[in-house]
């Protein structure tokens, strides 16, 4: 089993069921693999978990700019990341996102790619605010706004206070974001 395959087969595991309670041992055996085999993804359990949750969001990631780079009107540009941002979320399950929130180096690769995912917000603003798709804001504002409600989605703030789910709450932030700025 290669190296790709094996982050593949983990990526689906821990967005369905978490990893902070699965075993190496276990991972092998659900995985069909050794242990030895196990470890061509990282030398430990720990850099096998941030490994893995480093390849999730770069695929995502990935595969977010691809829908982007689609998109030919600057003023969807914006819409359609953040759709697409809920939507690579989406199959993440709660213990997933309990497991991030409870292992830091996990956790620090989850506000890396949120830092990212604001920047981009911003990036977007001003490309839609030049084309004339958007109405004049001030960007950095926008992006340091949308930064902060998505770092309070992946700290669990807002499904505390809401009880939407991290896709449900990008969904609405997308929907918050596009109806100020139309």
């Amino acid at each position: 089993m290669r190296r790709e395959e094996l982050l593949a087969g983990l990526r689906e595991l821990f967005l369905r069921e978490g990893f902070a309670g699965l075993g190496v041992g276990e991972l092998a055996a659900r995985l069909r693999c050794s242990r030895t085999t196990l470890y061509l993804v990282a030398p430990s359990k720990e850099q096998i978990v941030v490994a893995t949750v480093r390849s999730y969001f770069k695929n995502a990631a990935e595969r977010v700019e691809a829908r982007v780079a689609a998109c030919d009107e600057p003023g969807l540009r914006l819409a359609t990341y953040l759709e697409a941002v809920a939507s690579e979320l989406q199959p993440a399950s709660e213990a997933f996102y309990t497991d991030l929130a409870g292992f830091a180096p996990a956790n620090e690769v989850y506000q890396a790619n949120t830092g990212f995912a604001a920047q981009r917000v911003q990036q977007l603003v001003v490309e839609g605010v030049e084309a004339g798709a958007l109405r004049p804001v001030n960007a950095s504002f926008v992006g340091a706004a949308v930064a902060q409600v998505m770092s309070a989605i992946q700290t669990g703030e807002i499904e505390a206070a809401t009880g939407l789910a991290d896709a449900e709450a990008y969904r609405q932030l997308a929907d918050l974001v596009l109806a100020g700025l139309a």
